[in-house]
């Protein structure tokens, strides 16, 4: 393991004008992803379409969706589980 302290002393060694001469663009290791400015394995491309929900389904979404909102209204905490 190396602490903090060796890592900082690392860093303030280190050459800042120190060229990386094997450096090379991500997207000539992992090849060119479509047409985005942002490379898809960092953000991927929008979902077009998406899935359409209907019937007690949609009604099933809707109503999740509301109780979470009264939970949150009410102040209460609904991602961390019980308040001991």
């Amino acid at each position: 393991m190396i602490s903090d302290d060796e890592l900082t002393a690392l860093a303030l060694a280190a050459d800042p004008d120190d060229a990386l001469l094997d450096a090379r663009p991500i997207s000539e290791v992992i090849g060119p992803v479509g047409d985005s400015t942002l490379p898809e394995w960092y953000m991927p491309a929008v979902m077009r379409g998406g899935l359409h929900l209907y019937g007690w389904r949609r009604g099933v979404v809707f109503t999740f969706i509301a109780a979470l909102i009264v939970i949150e209204a009410f102040g209460l905490c609904s991602t961390y589980g019980q308040i001991i």
